[in-house]
């Protein structure tokens, strides 16, 4: 059933994904050089509501702090990240988006999925450099969250309670998406051509 289950959430997030055009990658290009945000507004209205949800559903007993998990710190997930960003905006994917666009039909997707695969094999084959290298050891006190969520076994940084920060960074995600104008730089006059 879980599996089943997982698929069905899968294939319905993959829906949204195309419907909001993030399986485009001239839609994330417009989106990071700051010209269209609609797709900026979708991404923190969708995770400032993710997070009321789940942070709520904590504080009122719906959701149980024990299945969270947090990822440890290190200095490797920020140069890791830096990669990631620079790949997403060199491709137009990142590898949510990627899956979806080689799902719907889009071959470049398949090129950019077979990168990250590489990548991911070359990154288990030298793993044992990375991990002499001290890129892997814990910084920051490794599994930490910004607040310490009652019920939980993760220490918080800030003396505010994780659960109502949670709640508080997610209503300001919700607020800047409302408010963060459709575009930034540019100019609305601009034919909004498809990716082929």
């Amino acid at each position: 059933m879980q599996l089943i289950l997982a698929i069905l959430i899968g294939g319905a997030f993959g829906a949204v994904l195309d419907r909001i055009g993030a399986t485009n990658p001239n839609w994330i290009g417009r989106m990071l050089s700051l010209k269209h945000l609609h797709l900026m507004k979708t991404i923190l209205l969708a995770i400032g509501t993710g997070s009321i949800l789940m942070f709520g559903g904590q504080m009122l007993g719906f959701v149980d702090v024990g299945h969270m998990s947090v990822k440890a710190a290190y200095a490797g997930v920020f140069i890791g990240g830096l990669l990631l960003g620079a790949g997403w905006a060199a491709s137009g994917f990142c590898p949510g988006t990627g899956v979806c666009a080689a799902a719907s039909g889009r071959k470049d997707a398949w090129f950019f999925i077979a990168g990250g695969l590489l990548g991911a094999a070359a990154y288990m084959a030298t793993y044992p450099m990375w991990k002499a290298s001290g890129l892997l050891d814990n910084v920051a006190g490794g599994k930490v969250t910004l607040g310490s969520v009652p019920g939980s076994k993760f220490d918080g940084i800030l003396a505010m309670q994780g659960d109502i920060l949670g709640i508080v960074l997610g209503l300001g995600f919700v607020v800047i998406a409302f408010i963060l104008p459709e575009r930034l730089l540019g100019d609305a006059s601009g034919a909004e051509l498809p990716a082929e």
